[in-house]
């Protein structure tokens, strides 16, 4: 995707604070930011369904809207924890102002910048939502010529899933027709 101003600010500022590289704490603090869109979105929408009590076949599409955001929201949340719980179990140590402070401070500016795009047009704020999400998915490896290329580091999950399976499949095949003497 061709990225706007705001999406290379927001990149830049993570890069900046956190390096260009990947790790599973720069993770964390973008599955913070991530849900950030969505909780805007929602409380836009609920403002808009305070005031269209004479459409209410409007009011109710606003309603499916943020129904959407909130389930939105709680899969960030749940790719946060499952990222928290990794962490700890690495026994990762973060400092509280780089990892707890700034990406809330952050989260709060992406959110205003979200929320407003989303009154003014929320075409923009969707736009900056998929830019975000886009960024954060790309996979590049050393090693993609000898296990493959993928789009996206959820296709490159997927595969490593659906090949585990594979094994674990064979493996039970390999049990039930061995021979042990």
């Amino acid at each position: 995707m061709r990225y706007g101003v705001l999406a290379h600010a927001l990149f830049l500022t993570m890069d900046l604070l956190y390096g260009r590289a990947r790790h599973l704490s720069k993770f964390k603090v973008l599955e913070v930011i991530a849900r950030v869109p969505y909780q805007a979105w929602e409380h836009v929408a609920y403002i808009a369904i305070t005031h269209m009590h004479p459409r209410p076949d409007f009011a109710r599409r606003i309603f499916e809207r943020v129904k959407e955001s909130r389930l939105q929201q709680d899969n960030e949340q749940w790719h946060l924890l499952i990222l928290e719980e990794l962490t700890d179990r690495k026994g990762i140590r973060e400092g509280f102002v780089r990892y707890r402070l700034v990406p809330q401070l952050i989260a709060f500016v992406y959110y205003h910048i979200s929320w407003l795009l989303y009154v003014l047009r929320p075409r923009w704020s969707y736009l900056l939502n998929a830019w975000f999400e886009d960024h954060a998915e790309p996979f590049e490896s050393i090693f993609a010529d000898d296990y493959g290329h993928f789009a996206s580091l959820a296709h490159l999950f997927r595969q490593v899933a659906y090949d585990e399976r594979v094994h674990k499949l064979e493996s039970l095949e390999r049990v039930a027709t061995a021979r042990f003497e």
